[in-house]
């Protein structure tokens, strides 16, 4: 099968060296090109080589990676989805599967393609924990995930997709019931803004830190707390809409199996796969550190995932204080240029955009 990975980012150099490493042709669009070698190798965490993967294609040109492929993965974060849908709608051919990985809040950008025939269809989370190690050459692959959640758009496809995609990741894949499971899922949008919210309490212009804090490592009961309410905020979303099924949207206490906020902060303190991580800072000319308002966790996690989130949760008529308090501190400390548009605004538009 030809393959498209569009962003060398973690997850996008690792899915395209296992692809390429399992005999599928496989292009890679990237704004660095020149940096890339024709043979990626797949490493396990302590360096040993798994897999070593020949690409077809490395190119800047979008319509070059995309031609002929059954499948276009996009790796972007969220707030660079709309220019990619924009220059990928003329391009796609009817029945081609544009997959965002992961796929929340991609469905308010795709008109465009779907209008071209193509099928939009999602992962809830990435496939694997994935980190770079020498970019282009090498990718280290640090703890796949026991399966893989799908849905698509129009839903009547979700089932070959999903089949098509357990083949591909060699995992199994499941069917999510509806899209909008993808948007709801609390993982990043939930998971690192209550974290960023609670360690960053006291911060206001003029305060520094003496250090990069360690982001999992140094999780603590607060970001339990603001984690779990966040979490409840986001399951009372769903059983406002009975009419779709949200049922994949599990939880956090079930994804990470802790009931409680001690069970909760000593479960993701001890990831092994999150060891070492820091969070998004930037150091001062002082040599200390500050939050770095550039960074994904704030411009995607922040911007559009939290922010699809509270605005579905508007339109079902659900109170989020836990969430606003999380946006609001977000506001008031980025001051952001750009968020996230295009969620109905009205009950009756959300179930007329997912059914």
């Amino acid at each position: 099968m030809r393959v498209c990975v569009v962003g060398a980012g973690n997850v996008g150099m690792l899915m395209a060296a296992e692809f390429a490493a399992r005999g599928h042709e496989v292009a890679v669009v990237t704004s660095r090109p020149q940096e890339w070698s024709r043979t990626v190798d797949v490493l396990a965490p302590d360096g040993d080589v798994l897999s070593t993967g020949e690409l077809a294609c490395v190119t800047a040109d979008l319509a070059e990676g995309a031609a002929g492929a059954r499948y276009v993965f996009v790796t972007y974060p969220v707030y660079l989805f709309g220019r990619l849908c924009d220059g990928l709608a003329p391009l796609v051919e009817p029945g081609q599967r544009v997959c965002f990985v992961p796929g929340a809040d991609a469905e308010f950008y795709c008109a465009g393609l779907l209008e071209a025939g193509a099928v939009v269809c999602g992962l809830q989370r990435v496939h694997s924990v994935a980190r770079i190690a020498e970019r282009g050459r090498s990718v280290y692959e640090l703890g796949r995930k026991p399966s893989l959640q799908v849905a698509a758009i129009p839903s009547s496809e979700t089932a070959e997709v999903a089949a098509e995609l357990a083949d591909l990741f060699r995992m199994p894949a499941t069917c999510l019931g509806s899209y909008l499971a993808m948007t709801l899922t609390p993982s990043n949008p939930v998971l690192h803004t209550s974290r960023i919210r609670t360690m960053f309490s006291d911060w206001a212009p003029g305060v520094s830190y003496p250090e990069n804090h360690l982001f999992y490592e140094g999780w603590d009961d607060a970001a339990s707390e603001a984690l779990l309410a966040a979490d409840a905020e986001v399951q009372a979303v769903c059983a406002a809409l009975p009419e779709l099924d949200l049922s994949g949207v599990r939880p956090l206490t079930e994804h990470y199996e802790s009931p409680d906020v001690p069970s909760m902060t000593r479960k993701i303190s001890h990831i092994p796969a999150f060891a070492g991580l820091r969070s998004p800072m930037r150091e001062t000319d002082a040599g200390r550190w500050v939050p770095d308002f550039s960074s994904r966790y704030f411009s995607a996690d922040f911007a559009y995932g939290l922010k699809a989130i509270r605005d579905v949760a508007a339109a079902a008529g659900v109170a989020t204080p836990a969430l606003d308090d999380i946006w609001d501190w977000y506001v008031a400390a980025a001051r952001p240029e750009r968020e996230l548009e295009g969620v109905p605004a009205t009950r009756d538009g959300l179930l007329d955009l997912y059914r």
